[in-house]
């Protein structure tokens, strides 16, 4: 028979356990570190992984879960809409941030991802170097959504050597975005704050950059250890700062007395630094000390710089990969001891992946070249003024090409008839595989493999009349070092790890989409998605170990 005091004790039992069920459901980490590693392709984990300690990136992938086959889906494959895409896990097409730099039609001049006259220079650093805001990036963040989500108590702090890869990651509302400066300091704009943290002026200084630029950069392991790369000086490299050749050791207070600070960016050690500083940051704003679910973003630059100047086979790549592994091995070590092995949740990606350099292609019998933008934009505007006696190119960038529709109009010119010339002249250049017009991009079916990246990376407020595709391995760049930019896999195709809180063990060789990260973590820790999201999400690490 029921009594009154049993019943009593069974409703009580019942709203007990709808308040653990319920504590349960809104369980989160207290910390989430979004890591982009600037430039890296997959292969580099394969490549080099016998010259990994077991501590860094074996260890994300030994006891996290790996995405063996992650590819953007959009092309330009470049730095800001990278980071942009994987933090409101969406395209470009949505969330507006269509290059590093493009050419704007209102304006009639290029404008960069992050420009903001509106905003001013926080700390010790150039004019331009501060006049930088999110306003450009027109859909929501995964940390925007954080913030929301934890009635902004929950901190978001973004860190990077470069200015992008700390603010479009951090997204609109963040309490800080910094970025290196060519002084050597760590600087913000005004529009996260009036003057920087009294922890970021001590911190800028103690000049920490100087101990690496005194101690200058040689080899970290023995030279026989090099041996996935080429050697030491080969033709395919470029010069560090305009030194006598690519060659160890470098001699980085020559370089410094002679430039700035910002030579610290082209080696290992801008990673090292900026290791330090978001340390610093975990520290000073205490992330991660309560049960508010705190997220930094960090952005390893410096891959990107060697990358480009000294390319994908150079000894100085793998040296600056080696020393990251060292780097994340003394992070996740750092957030193990501060924040507590099983309290953060940890994800490490790239922001595109790189080419293999043109002329070690056509050395191998490669039938690729390099293609100078400078020469493209030369030949499309004797082809202009030869066809229509006049130049109608207002501007040509990042592939896509815009049109003077004054000086069309003006002409009594069909704009119609003047894309096609130009996509036919296009198509007779060795370089080219595809043009697509602006109307063909916007009525794309998806049908198109190539035309489906494109149309995920254009916005028609921004881009151009016609856009170009180049053939594989083909780069818009000079002779050495290397480029990105393409739909082709070696831009494509990064890593995705993740690690850590309610994280199980396991790989996937499904083929995924950058765009997948954004809405798994807000699933993953049950808030919003950000508003521009195709909410695909990665099932593998959801739900609990």
């Amino acid at each position: 028979m029921l009594t009154k005091n049993n019943l009593l004790k069974k409703v009580g039992w019942f709203f007990t356990f709808l308040f653990f069920v319920n504590l349960q459901a809104q369980e989160r980490p207290k910390l989430i570190v979004g890591i982009v590693v600037d430039q890296m392709k997959m292969e580099y984990l394969y490549r080099f992984s016998n010259d990994f300690s077991n501590d860094g990136f074996k260890r994300l992938m030994g006891n996290g879960y790996t995405f063996q086959n992650m590819h953007y889906n959009y092309m330009p494959t470049y730095t800001a809409p990278g980071h942009a895409s994987i933090y409101t896990g969406t395209t470009p097409a949505t969330h507006g941030i269509v290059s590093n730099e493009w050419y704007s039609r209102k304006l009639g001049k290029e404008m960069y991802c992050t420009d903001d006259a509106s905003v001013s220079t926080v700390g010790d650093g150039t004019k331009e170097e501060g006049e930088m805001s999110p306003k450009n990036l027109l859909s929501t963040t995964i940390t925007d959504e954080l913030r929301m989500g934890t009635n902004f108590k929950g901190k978001v702090i973004g860190v990077s050597l470069k200015d992008r890869g700390a603010i479009l990651p951090a997204g609109h509302f963040a309490n800080w975005a910094f970025w290196y400066s060519k002084t050597g300091s760590f600087i913000s704009s005004s529009f996260y704050g009036e003057k920087l943290p009294d922890w970021v002026q001590k911190f800028n200084k103690e000049k920490h950059y100087m101990p690496y630029i005194n101690k200058g950069w040689d080899l970290l392991k023995p030279k026989v250890t090099y041996d996935e790369s080429l050697e030491d000086n080969n033709p395919y490299e470029g010069k560090l700062y305009n030194s006598t050749s690519p060659v160890f050791p470098y001699d980085l207070k020559d370089m410094y007395a002679k430039n700035d600070a910002g030579v610290l960016r082209s080696t290992p050690f801008g990673n090292d630094l900026l290791a330090e500083f978001a340390m610093k940051a975990i520290e000073k704003e205490e992330l991660g000390k309560d049960n508010i679910t705190d997220f930094l973003t960090v952005s390893f630059s410096s891959t990107d710089y060697v990358g480009h100047l000294l390319g994908p086979r150079s000894m100085e790549l793998q040296d600056t990969y080696l020393r990251l592994d060292e780097t994340i091995a003394d992070f996740l070590n750092y957030l193990d001891k501060t924040v507590g092995k099983d309290n953060y949740l940890l994800f490490l990606t790239a922001d595109h992946a790189g080419a293999e350099n043109v002329n070690y292609l056509k050395d191998h019998k490669y039938n690729v070249n390099s293609v100078s933008p400078k020469d493209i934009r030369n030949n499309l505007k004797d082809f202009s003024i030869k066809t229509f006696g006049a130049d109608l190119v207002a501007n040509y960038s990042s592939f896509n090409l815009f049109f003077n529709k004054e000086t069309i109009k003006a002409k009594n010119l069909d704009l119609n008839e003047v894309k096609e010339a130009f996509k036919n002249y296009l198509m007779t250049q060795d370089y080219v595989k595809r043009v697509y017009t602006e109307e063909e991009i916007l009525h794309s079916t998806g049908n198109d493999y190539y035309l489906n990246f494109i149309a995920k990376g254009y916005d028609v407020t921004q881009n151009g009349d016609l856009i170009i595709l180049d053939k594989p391995g083909y780069i818009e760049y000079h002779g050495t070092g290397t480029s990105h930019g393409t739909t082709y896999t070696y831009d494509t195709h990064v890593p995705a790890i993740f690690y850590g809180w309610h994280i199980k063990k396991g790989e996937s060789f499904n083929k995924k989409e950058i765009t997948q990260i954004a809405p798994t973590i807000a699933q993953k820790i049950k808030i919003s998605f950000p508003n521009g999201t195709e909410a695909n999400v990665l099932e593998e690490v959801l739900g609990d170990k």
